[in-house]
């Protein structure tokens, strides 16, 4: 890579951010789209996210990904928000404009790319969604947008899972999420379903850990997508498979995320072909590690 004075800089700020893969995403995007452009990532102590991102448009960077803990609290921090953006209540990318950086949310962009690409719908469907953190919210919201049918929303407090699931039948304009405790899976009628993990559990170093291990529940899946990509297959994965379902990790959502915002960062679209030598490379580097 040949950096000059004309380079132009992306980036990531979050923290922590030593073992983000997305630097592999975008650096190999800009050369194979011949793009002059160098991404780096940002550690942004507590109390400074203000200061980084004032701090970045005076360094004329083109464009930043926000990762935790920092994508509510960077909305005070834009000139101007996406409407989607604005539902969800999170921000993972920053885009420079006049005046100051304009805010997106392109994981659930990302997220829905990854499901057309192994062929798994969302309209009409009967949804399972784990958890009722920020990931989980967002999908709550993506799944509602894209015409899910049903989605019955399991978290360990009935409360927070109530107040995402009034939150996302308003802005739906009609009731299509139920919120249950996760001891209540039981009273998810009979049928077959596509789930959601969107909790961290199962996170690296904790592989074998799942959030429900009831065999019945796991029977009633016909696809399971876990937003964690690390490690590669997860207990909730395998217990999808082991009823006889298809299970998908987090890692192609983190590929098309990335691909959408490098897009907005360039005005392009990456061709698919090109996405997939960078889930390619992606797939090396994470068997490297």
């Amino acid at each position: 890579m040949d950096i000059n004075g004309k380079t132009r800089t992306c980036g990531l700020i979050g923290r922590p951010v030593e073992h983000t893969l997305s630097p592999v995403i975008h650096n190999t995007l800009a050369g194979l789209t011949g793009h002059d452009m160098v991404y780096v990532p940002f550690d942004v102590e507590p109390g400074g996210l203000q200061d980084a991102v004032r701090g970045a448009y005076a360094l004329q960077i083109l464009g930043l990904n926000v990762t935790v803990p920092y994508k509510s609290e960077v909305i005070d921090c834009l000139q101007e928000i996406d409407m989607l953006a604005q539902k969800i209540g999170a921000v993972n990318t920053l885009v420079r404009t006049a005046g100051g950086y304009k805010g997106y949310n392109t994981d659930m962009e990302g997220l829905y790319r990854a499901m057309i690409s192994e062929g798994v719908r969302i309209a009409g469907e009967q949804i399972i969604l784990l958890g009722a953190g920020g990931a989980a919210r967002a999908v709550a919201h993506l799944c509602a947008l894209k015409g899910a049918g049903k989605i019955y929303l399991l978290n360990r407090t009935l409360d927070r899972a109530g107040q995402v699931a009034e939150e996302v039948n308003r802005a739906a304009g009609r009731e299509v999420v139920r919120p249950l405790r996760l001891t209540e899976y039981h009273e998810i009628p009979a049928g077959r379903y596509l789930a959601i993990q969107g909790t961290s559990v199962g996170l690296a170093p904790h592989d074998d850990e799942v959030i429900l291990s009831d065999k019945a529940f796991y029977e009633k899946i016909h696809t399971g997508f876990d937003l964690i990509y690390n490690p590669w297959e997860t207990g909730f994965m395998r217990l999808v498979k082991s009823c006889g379902g298809r299970a998908y990790n987090g890692l192609k959502m983190l590929l098309y995320q990335g691909i959408i915002a490098y897009e907005l960062w360039n005005d392009i679209s990456v061709p698919e072909e090109t996405a997939q030598i960078v889930y390619r490379k992606l797939m090396a580097h994470f068997e490297r590690s």
